[in-house]
C-alpha cells in the first residue's frame, strides 16, 4: 500500500497515542528500573510523551529527543517539564551525535516505524557509552495494537489501512534478535499488558478521528460507510454500567547493555564523527 501514516498534529497524536504511550510507558520504566542522573537520547520523541516522563520521573542530567516530524517537535517543546530538554529533527538511521554520547537511549514505539530496525538499533547503541542501557518499547502489531479493532472493523467496510513498513521487528523475538545482533549484552524481554478507559463511545470516536494511522482513511469515507463503521464498532465496544468503554493493548520490551570494548557498529547513513 502507498498511503503512508503521517505525523502532523501533536494534540491529535496526544489524545489518541500519547496517553497510551504513557500508560506503557509507567510499566516499561519500573522494568528498567535506571539511575538517576544519566544523560538519556529518546529516538523518534514525537511529541514528547514519553520523553516527558524521563525528564520528570529520571532526575536526568540532560535529555535529548530526535524525530522526524518538525509538528511533533513544537508539540514536545511546549511541554514545561521538557523546556530544558534539546529536541531536534533527526533520522533514527543516521543519529546526529558522536559516539558515547549518552548514558541511555529509548525508541518508545517506533521500531516498526524505522525503515532498516537493525540500522536503528545500532545507532542507538553507537551513541550510548559502554555499559549503557539501550531499550525499546512497540505495540506487538500482530495483535496488542490499542486500536486493532478499529482497523479490524474498518477494513470490513472496504476502507484500507496503512501499515508501518517493519510491522515484523515488533514482534518480540525480532526485538531480541535485533538487540543482540547490535552486540549488545544482558538483552532481556518482557510484554506488557495495559488498559484505557475512554468516558464514553463519544470520547472513542473523537478521539480515533484525529489518529494518523486513520485519519485520512476516516475523512475519505463516504458518509453511509462511515455511520456504518460506528454501528459496527458501537456493537464491539460494549460499555460498562458507567457507560465508558475499556480498550487493552500489549506492548513487546526490550533492554540490554552496550559492551565494553566492543566495536562500534555504526549506521552507513550516519554523519556523526566521533
Amino acid at each position: 500500500m502507498t498511503d503512508t501514516i503521517q505525523f502532523d498534529d501533536g494534540a491529535a497524536y496526544e489524545r489518541y497515542m500519547g496517553r497510551w504511550s504513557q500508560l506503557a510507558g509507567d510499566a516499561f520504566l519500573e522494568w528498567l528500573a535506571p539511575a538517576r542522573g544519566l544523560q538519556w537520547l529518546d529516538v523518534g520523541c514525537g511529541n514528547g510523551a514519553f520523553t516527558e516522563m524521563i525528564a520528570e520521573r529520571l532526575s536526568p542530567a540532560s535529555v535529548h529527543g530526535i524525530d522526524p516530524s518538525e509538528e511533533q517537535l513544537a508539540y514536545a517543546r511546549v511541554r514545561p517539564s521538557l523546556r530544558h530538554a534539546t529536541l531536534e529533527k533527526g533520522d533514527a538511521m543516521a543519529l546526529p551525535f558522536a559516539n558515547d554520547s549518552f548514558d541511555a537511549a529509548v525508541m518508545p514505539l517506533v521500531i516498526f516505524f524505522v525503515p532498516e530496525p537493525a540500522v536503528g538499533v545500532a545507532e542507538m547503541a553507537r551513541v550510548v557509552r559502554a555499559g549503557g542501557l539501550v531499550a525499546a518499547y512497540a505495540w506487538d502489531m500482530l495483535g496488542g495494537f490499542p486500536y486493532a479493532l478499529l482497523q479490524d472493523e474498518m477494513r470490513a467496510v472496504g476502507a484500507p489501512i496503512p501499515v508501518p513498513p517493519s510491522s515484523d521487528a515488533s514482534r518480540l523475538d525480532a526485538m531480541r534478535e535485533l538487540w543482540i545482533g547490535a552486540g549488545m549484552h544482558d538483552v532481556e524481554t518482557c510484554q506488557i499488558e495495559v488498559e484505557r478507559v475512554f468516558a464514553n463511545f463519544g470520547e472513542y470516536w473523537d478521539t480515533i478521528h484525529g489518529g494518523p494511522s486513520v485519519r485520512r482513511q476516516l475523512a475519505a469515507m463516504d458518509t453511509g460507510k462511515l455511520a456504518l463503521l460506528e454501528a459496527r464498532l458501537r456493537e464491539r465496544l460494549q460499555p460498562d454500567a458507567q457507560g465508558r468503554i475499556t480498550c487493552s493493548a500489549r506492548t513487546n520490551a526490550v533492554k540490554a547493555r552496550v559492551r565494553s570494548g566492543a566495536a562500534v557498529l555504526a549506521s552507513p547513513h550516519s554523519s556523526a564523527v566521533s
